[in-house]
């Protein structure tokens, strides 16, 4: 059974620790609701989206992807990028190689009592912006802008 925590609004599962792994190759599935949209963001390691199910908007340098089941995008590293789940309701893996962004996943989230999404937080609150954004700092990624909004 993977490990499971809720990431804000979106329920991960961890399928491959980067610990498991002697390059640091990591492997999350994520889940969340339409709307999902994390602040255009930039760190330094690859990012691979692979759909699952539902649609998602990829957007990297100012470029915006739509990706529907069985597309994969890579997010270069050192380039804004963000997403929006543009369905009821969208599943994705994400790979990254170095563990970074896993790392940043687990010390932002917390443990998931199941396998539903959790109940919507709605928009943050200026602490909360303020943890993630203090969050981010310490695992090298930088906000640079809002969400890709509809």
């Amino acid at each position: 059974m993977s490990e499971r925590m809720w990431f804000m609004n979106t329920l991960v599962s961890v399928h491959v620790a980067h610990g498991e792994s002697q390059d640091g190759v990591s492997v999350l599935e994520s889940r969340a609701p339409r709307g999902d949209s994390p602040p255009m963001h930039v760190h330094q390691e690859d990012e691979i989206f692979y759909v699952l199910d539902g649609r998602m908007l990829v957007r990297v340098a100012g470029e915006d992807h739509l990706l529907r089941p069985g597309e994969t995008f890579l997010a270069p590293r050192g380039k804004p990028h963000s997403y929006r789940i543009d369905s009821q309701e969208a599943r994705w893996l994400v790979v990254t190689p170095r563990g970074d962004f896993e790392r940043f996943v687990r010390a932002f989230s917390r443990e998931a009592p199941s396998a539903e999404l959790p109940l919507p937080a709605g928009p943050p609150t200026p602490a909360e912006a303020e943890a993630l954004a203090e969050a981010c700092r310490k695992h090298g990624i930088e906000l640079v802008g809002p969400p890709p909004s509809f």
